[in-house]
């Protein structure tokens, strides 16, 4: 039998080798993507049956791809996107890119790389290269996949070849492309390492390698835990100006005059997505398995999940009242990031419940969404006319899409909270952060 690493090597060199990608979400669909455009033929694994109707129709639901350039794959027969794992038997190489979300009391659950691995298990040919994306803790890697694979009866280095390289996907992100972020790339062994950085320095313009599965798996943990840390002490800084009678932001742009060592952070109304909110947490969940406590992470996160219920105490103050009851509030954005349709973890949503516990009677506007089912939340977005901002005691600007002309809220709203910054200039009705 030939040896696999040079098979797998020759067929990744030649962009001959078939990839199965599990997962088509923010991650899973923009990789799938370059590799298609670098010649590959890819296969799409995802359980929701929504998305592959999604990318059958043509129609949009990651903001970084376009779904006329997706589909026409497809059509070419490059693409196959689907809900049934069967085509991982035909992959050469497999990579996952699965949800790792917290559990209601803030552990990590890595039961959709647990489930993903066990699928490829049944199905996986030999030889393989496996990827995991998905970010997790330091160690899942060689305490979780590995032995899932080897008890499958399958060997490293011949049947199959192990590493990690973390997702740096940022949504909407136009600067920074897939293919200019730079990637990080570690193997179980020497081999696998080698086969991995051939993989992505075809589609990645800077790959870096690094010693062990862990250093990879917590650089992901650190480049996160930096943000988490960096936004938790801005927003704790923005609560001290506000009772200094000092405006943050011109503190902020101010100090972003000096040249070296500082540099700036927003603070906003909480924090949102998958990144922030909940990697450094796998980070501090693994420290205490070690007997570390990281005392930093835990803080900045206790401070930028006070956040909302810091944004419902200001718009108390700035209406004047101890009572929020029957106060008609409007949200402007909810999704959790700027010109993006993404609502995990959304300070807006925890806003929402926070005012509507209060009774008061809130409002919102997203143009990403018409209408808000989750959470308990049962709403539909209202239009921006002036007698709709008329009527409104407040409204309170939580996420900064572009599309909003911010001009005709400001000439029609009795008082706006800018919690982003989006009006520069000073303005009778409008208070900031």
């Amino acid at each position: 039998m030939a040896d696999s690493y040079r098979i797998l090597k020759g067929k990744i060199s030649g962009r001959k080798a078939k990839i199965c990608i599990i997962g088509l979400g923010y991650v899973g669909l923009p990789l799938a993507l370059e590799f298609l455009r670098k010649g590959f033929t890819v296969f799409g694994y995802d359980k929701n049956p929504n998305r592959i109707e999604y990318i059958l129709k043509k129609q949009p639901y990651i903001v970084d791809v376009d779904p006329l350039e997706v589909r026409k794959f497809v059509d070419r027969n490059k693409f196959f996107p689907q809900t049934s794992p069967e085509p991982i038997k035909n992959a050469d190489v497999i990579i996952i890119c699965v949800p790792t979300p917290l559990r209601k009391v803030k552990t990590p659950d890595i039961s959709y790389i647990i489930d993903a691995v066990r699928v490829i298990k049944k199905f996986m040919p030999v030889p393989s290269l496996l990827v995991l994306e998905s970010t997790t803790y330091p160690g899942t890697c060689r305490d979780v996949v590995l032995p899932i694979l080897e008890k499958g009866g399958f060997k490293r280095g011949k049947d199959f070849f192990l590493g990690f390289s973390p997702e740096r996907v940022d949504p909407g992100n136009k600067k920074y492309p897939l293919t200019k972020i730079s990637k990080v790339v570690s193997g179980i062994d020497h081999k696998s390492l080698s086969l991995i950085y051939s993989l992505y320095s075809l589609i990645i313009k800077k790959v870096k390698k690094v010693s062990s599965l862990e250093t990879a798996e917590t650089v992901k943990l650190l480049e996160n835990t930096f943000r988490l840390v960096n936004i938790g002490l801005i927003n704790e800084f923005a609560m001290l100006c506000d009772k200094l009678g000092v405006n943050v932001w011109e503190v902020i742009d101010a100090a972003k005059t000096k040249p070296f060592g500082f540099m700036p952070f927003s603070p906003g109304p909480g924090i949102g997505g998958h990144c922030i909110p909940c990697d450094p947490l796998y980070l501090s969940w693994k420290a205490r398995k070690v007997g570390f406590k990281t005392k930093m992470i835990d803080l900045a996160s206790f401070v930028n999940r006070y956040m909302p219920k810091y944004i419902v105490e200001r718009l108390k103050r700035i209406l004047g009242t101890s009572s929020l009851k029957g106060k008609r509030i409007l949200i402007i954005g909810v999704s959790y990031k700027k010109d993006v349709k993404d609502l995990r973890e959304s300070p807006a949503l925890d806003i929402i419940e926070d005012l509507q516990a209060q009774e008061a009677e809130v409002y919102y506007y997203d143009p990403y969404f018409p209408y808000l089912l989750v959470n308990g939340i049962n709403m539909k977005s209202v239009k921006l006319t002036a007698k709709i901002l008329n009527s409104m005691d407040c409204a309170a600007v939580i996420t900064e899409h572009s599309s909003i002309d911010y001009n005709f809220l400001a000439g029609h709203c009795r008082v706006i909270f800018d919690t982003r910054n989006v009006y520069k200039k000073k303005l009778p009705n409008v208070i900031t952060l």
